[in-house]
């Protein structure tokens, strides 16, 4: 278990606090009126998502001598349109992976990037969709 304490700063900014040290500060986007100076709350979902992808990908990597230096992934945050309730409603994923990466791994590599928790602790309507490349 992990508590992180968060405290409003105003002005639609939070302040987030890891047990370990580590702090955030969150802003609302411009659209709702914040100043867009930090992630937002639902921008931290799509990176979490990300980064869960990747570094699920590495410790089985790891595990089989595989070196994933400089993969990268990116996301694209979609927010559901009005008059629907505001939410996260997609967020398609591009791994990009060394080309180094043995043929006869791939396929295994890719499946565990799609076990990620965060993946996993997606709400089913949220359309997450991980592709990969290799270079």
């Amino acid at each position: 278990m992990v508590n992180i304490s968060v405290r409003y700063a105003g002005n639609k900014k939070c302040d987030l606090q890891h047990p370990e040290g580590a702090t955030l500060r969150t802003d609302a986007p411009k659209d709702i009126g914040g100043d867009a100076s930090a992630f937002s709350p639902t921008d931290l979902v799509a990176a979490g998502l990300a980064a869960c992808i990747l570094t699920t990908m590495a410790m089985f990597a790891e595990r089989h001598g595989i070196d994933l230096s400089g993969a990268t992934a990116g996301v694209e945050k979609h927010m559901s349109v009005p008059p629907a309730q505001r939410r996260i409603a997609r967020l398609p994923v591009v791994v990009t992976l060394p080309a180094s990466v043995p043929q006869d791994m791939r396929e295994r590599l890719e499946r565990i990037g799609h076990t990620c928790p965060v993946h996993a602790s997606l709400h089913p309507e949220v359309d997450a969709p991980i592709s990969y490349r290799y270079v």
